[in-house]
């Protein structure tokens, strides 16, 4: 009896001294939170699709260091709301389990007093979160959180958050983010402003949309480190893969390839693994939002579910590595540059992107919703050459045949025309027009 009375003495001294120490951690956080000016960060359009009263969980999901964090405290800050703030993205908590998320409120509550909304950032490093989160929102507390594993955020909302939360997908960049960060004009259409948003987008091409990017002059070393912290703690460290270099070879040799379809047995060939470790590597890839899988359209199942074309998340991942092999390839930067516009337009409105592919024709996107396919989309850097040309209005006529789709866009570089051809009207727009609108 002596033995646990000394026990539970011990216990309490621990408890106090875990709650001590969350209150620095929280205090420290708060400083830190506070301290920058949001005034200075652009407006995102995603912001739109967050809602300060709501009694739904606000979930904001995405790559590492595409502004997820940002863009929440710079919606809480602009409609002023005060909230809390924790980032479990920090190694003082990096060993806080479930069973310390109520330790971890009463910490909030030292620093913060009676709060009624909470932000928790990376939330998805602590196990049993969602249950968690699901009792503050019994409570009546509005909720702001953010994660870069699609997977996990996805299935543990479905299953403990239905119909409570509002999920946000948030991408590096926009290139109208990009032109607003770099004070270019998007509104004028002057020769001159219309020639700086060209070479603007040459840049944006090439270097991407990280936000914290913009201002580094060593771009290979930060691509770098994100890639790799990537590859190992959002995947090889979360999923226990013992074959961490093979992961590494595959996600290096997808970000030289992308724009194209994956190939399991390819792959698998390729790094001597079996074409289910390949494809479970991609799936991990994807849910990590380091790859994107655009999948091909087909009233079949089977087809939709092993057809997949591949696009890295921002193309600064393709072009701005130190071993690329991806240089020259501005047909596939362009490509991949509206694939992850078109995501970003539509998924939030429950539209679909896919691709199709025939022997004799292959249509880069359709935009679809309830199977219904809305619009058909070429991408093609120079039509100058006749061949090329024709081979994509060719493709546009066939699809719109198909598919009995009228709205028809095929999307370049810099030319802009209308082509009225066979009752069918294409409208070919200059990529810095479309990405802008």
């Amino acid at each position: 009896m002596e033995k646990y009375g000394s026990f539970v003495v011990s216990l309490q001294k621990f408890l106090k001294m875990l709650a001590e120490d969350l209150v620095k951690i929280i205090a420290d956080q708060r400083e830190e939170f506070f301290s920058e000016d949001m005034s200075t960060f652009c407006d995102r359009m995603e912001s739109t699709q967050l809602s300060s009263d709501s009694s739904m969980a606000q979930v904001v999901i995405g790559v590492r260091r595409s502004g997820k964090s940002t863009l929440c405290a710079k919606f809480l800050i602009d409609n002023a709301i005060d909230c809390a703030f924790v980032n479990f993205d920090d190694e003082r908590l990096v060993s806080m389990q479930g069973e310390d998320l109520n330790k971890l409120l009463e910490a909030i509550y030292v620093v913060y007093g009676n709060t009624s909304c909470l932000f928790f950032d990376e939330i998805q490093n602590v196990s049993s979160w969602p249950l968690f989160v699901n009792r503050l929102l019994r409570q009546k507390k509005r909720i702001f959180l953010t994660g870069s594993n699609s997977k996990l955020l996805s299935n543990e909302l479905i299953t403990h958050l239905t119909g409570r939360h509002n999920k946000v997908e948030l991408y590096p960049f926009s290139f109208t983010d990009f032109c607003r960060v770099h004070n270019i004009d998007t509104t004028s259409i002057t020769t001159k402003a219309e020639g700086l948003r060209q070479n603007a987008l040459l840049k944006y091409l090439t270097i991407g949309g990280f936000p914290e990017l913009q201002k580094e002059n060593n771009h290979k070393n930060y691509i770098d480190g994100l890639f790799n912290a990537i590859i190992r703690n959002d995947i090889a460290k979360r999923f226990k893969i013992r074959q961490e270099e093979v992961l590494r070879k595959m996600a290096t040799y997808l970000a030289d390839n992308f724009a194209q379809e994956f190939s399991a047995k390819t792959i698998g060939k390729m790094l001597g693994v079996s074409n289910h470790t390949a494809e479970k590597y991609f799936s991990y890839l994807k849910e990590a939002f380091l790859f994107i899988g655009v999948k091909k359209f087909s009233y079949k199942v089977r087809e939709r579910v092993c057809n997949e074309k591949c696009y890295v998340v921002d193309v600064a991942m393709a072009t701005e590595r130190s071993d690329t092999f991806s240089l020259e390839n501005w047909g596939w930067r362009l490509e991949n540059v509206v694939c992850i516009e078109l995501l970003r337009r539509y998924h939030h409105q429950y539209a679909e992107i896919f691709y199709y592919k025939e022997k004799s024709f292959e249509i880069d996107f359709l935009v679809a919703k309830n199977g219904i396919v809305k619009e058909l989309i070429q991408v093609c850097y120079n039509i100058s050459s006749e061949k090329t040309r024709q081979r994509e209005i060719h493709a546009l006529l066939r699809g719109a045949k198909k598919f009995n789709c009228p709205k028809l866009t095929l999307l370049t570089f810099n030319t802009e025309e209308l082509i009225e051809i066979d009752d069918e009207t294409i409208c070919v727009i200059p990529a810095t027009k479309w990405l802008i609108q």
